[in-house]
């Protein structure tokens, strides 16, 4: 049997995100001799062995969901919404912190020993409910009053739970909330006003936590040292960061030097996760790290490819909203460490070593492809669909 017979969806979307996984074995393997030798974790071969099992994971987790009619998702993501918003309530409520700063990322499960980022998943739900509920007012003239509980409420909760935690994970989902919003036909007028009140509750959260450091943790010094580095007035420490991994992609000029062979990672903190790029344009050169551009510039065409084909607006709002966060945060994590952002705490999607994160990459990768497989899925799936009575498109 051929394997196209197992494999739904957009072929060319498989190979690119099997591809990039496959490929981030090498600077993983590489990169993770910063947590053997400088911060005394493990073994070389442990960690890439961790990292291995976690995309063997992802992969098992993108070709299950892949097989599911993405219709289902309609009614998963209205499931979802006060499911991810408990979540990180309780995520938020354990008041990890690091040096004053707040650490509340992961969410601790005691019986399992482990933790999950709670966000990355608040992310995925959040931006197929507000894919649905767009899919569902395609017909309908949209009313400012009527779509602040159904929309804004679970948009602006979910992003204020992140917030202090995590400030780049939570304008990067406001942005694609947006982003979606937009392609789903709400009024500028009515979207410009949502912003600038986003904008002025995040002035008035970082007024209050300067005023008050105390009261509650954050990390509006850390997000306020960044931007000042990024500006030229940085603090030793995020310039450490910014300078070892521009020395880093200078040392890789044109061909790099090889694989396994840079030198910058013992002192790039974070090399195997936020600055692999940078680890990736020393060792492979301008031409692998373009070569890494341009296959995330063609997962976007695909992804525009087939939400385009898609016959259905929720499946074209659903793959523009799985999709585009990935090739966005994508795009952040590469001019982070070319020093053309300001430094963000964004993983390189595919690539950078965690779990949480990859996992849910390939969940919304597993969206995607149910989506081109099933573009000619019409509103008549509805009966064979158990959440059917959770989905209002018509």
């Amino acid at each position: 049997m051929k394997l196209s017979q197992y494999l739904q969806g957009d072929k060319s979307i498989w190979g690119i995100v099997v591809l990039l996984s496959i490929f981030s074995f090498l600077p993983v393997y590489s990169a993770s001799s910063n947590l053997v030798y400088v911060v005394g974790s493990g073994s070389v071969f442990g960690h890439l062995l961790k990292h291995v099992a976690i995309v063997c994971v992802g992969w098992v987790i993108m070709y299950t969901v892949h097989l599911m009619p993405f219709r289902y998702f309609s009614g998963l993501a209205k499931i979802g919404i006060p499911i991810v918003v408990i979540l990180l309530t309780i995520t938020a409520l354990q008041g990890t912190t690091i040096d004053g700063a707040n650490a509340s990322r992961w969410l601790n499960i005691p019986i399992l020993g482990m933790s999950f980022q709670t966000s990355t998943l608040a992310t995925v739900v959040l931006l197929a409910y507000v894919a649905d509920y767009f899919a569902t007012k395609r017909e309908v003239k949209i009313r400012f009053i009527e779509s602040l509980l159904p929309l804004w409420l679970p948009v602006f909760l979910i992003v204020s739970l992140i917030l202090p935690a995590n400030l780049s994970t939570a304008l990067l989902l406001l942005f694609m909330v947006a982003v979606v919003a937009f392609l789903g036909g709400y009024p500028l007028k009515y979207l410009l006003s949502m912003l600038g009140a986003a904008i002025l509750g995040l002035v008035i959260f970082v007024l209050l936590a300067k005023a008050y450091p105390d009261a509650f943790p954050n990390r509006v010094d850390t997000w306020m040292s960044r931007i000042e580095s990024f500006s030229g007035n940085g603090t030793n420490t995020t310039d450490y960061q910014i300078e070892r991994a521009k020395a880093a992609v200078a040392v890789g000029g044109i061909v790099g030097i090889g694989a396994g062979k840079s030198m910058m990672k013992n002192v790039l903190p974070q090399s195997s996760s936020d600055f692999i790029y940078a680890i990736i344009a020393e060792e492979y050169g301008m031409i692998g790290a373009l070569f890494l551009l341009f296959l995330f510039l063609l997962l976007l065409l695909r992804i525009l490819v087939n939400a385009n084909k898609s016959e259905s607006f929720f499946g074209q709002l659903l793959i523009l909203a799985m999709g585009i966060p990935i090739v966005t945060q994508a795009f952040i994590n590469m001019g982070v460490a070319v020093a053309l952002l300001p430094v963000t705490g964004q993983p390189l999607p595919l690539i950078s070593s965690g779990g949480t994160s990859l996992w849910m990459t390939f969940f919304a990768v597993g969206i995607i492809l149910s989506v081109s497989a099933n573009r000619k899925a019409a509103i008549e799936e509805n009966e064979s669909n158990p959440l059917a009575t959770l989905s209002d498109e018509a």
